[in-house]
């Protein structure tokens, strides 16, 4: 599976996330000859446990991220990051669970908009979260994703080199911010060198955890 960097974008101080951030970087990547591929959507859902007993408590995880990826559609993945456990499961888990009432939805989002690029043997997916049926944006990604390679050390090299081309290009345009890519430790997850959907799961969950807590920042501010 070619190896993927999931990057979130930082807004700059005293500015804020709007969609016309996502739509000037999308016209970046046309500018350095990016083919337009489709459109793409993965959807993330934040679940907590239906306790019959408070007893029961310490046998269910108290929270978890669910992971729908376009590009595993037969696949469900749950990411529980505090115990450091990224597991994949069929699709009909997510159907298992509701009718087991055994944990129920407390939010999810999409990753939507969903531009995606080719440029040589890089591909590009820039997207913005939103939480279902609503248009309140709390975040943009990017998935940068390197073809040729599935090893995370030996790609390493090339897409340092990439991300460095892509921020310069961004920077030409003064942009009220920039993509961070903050590289999650693999191997606290069980997990190898050769890039898997469970690599990009991963990747995400951080982020978004970095999203509430940045949400939450903000929310206390304003009170």
């Amino acid at each position: 599976m070619p190896i993927k960097w999931i990057l979130h974008w930082q807004a700059n101080a005293g500015t804020t996330i709007n969609s016309q951030i996502l739509i000037k970087v999308a016209n970046c990547a046309e500018s350095i000859n990016g083919v337009k591929e489709g459109r793409w959507k993965n959807t993330f859902t934040f679940y907590k446990p239906i306790l019959k007993e408070q007893a029961n408590a310490s046998e269910f995880p108290q929270n978890f991220l669910g992971v729908s990826l376009q590009e595993q559609p037969d696949k469900f993945y749950m990411a529980i990051s505090r115990q450091r456990l990224v597991v994949e499961a069929e699709s009909s888990m997510q159907t298992i669970m509701e009718n087991l009432q055994s944990y129920r939805m407390k939010l999810a989002v999409n990753c939507e908009f969903g531009l995606q690029y080719r440029l040589g043997d890089f591909r590009l997916r820039v997207g913005k979260v939103v939480p279902i049926n609503s248009e309140n944006l709390r975040g943009i990604v990017m998935e940068m994703e390197y073809l040729p390679i599935s090893s995370w050390e030996t790609s390493h090299l090339i897409m340092s080199e990439f991300f460095e081309i892509w921020k310069e290009t961004l920077e030409k345009r003064s942009l009220p911010g920039h993509f961070v890519h903050v590289e999650p430790n693999f191997s606290e997850f069980g997990l190898s060198d050769q890039y898997t959907s469970q690599h990009t799961v991963v990747q995400y969950a951080s982020i978004l955890a970095r999203m509430a807590a940045t949400s939450k920042s903000s929310q206390a501010t304003r009170n």
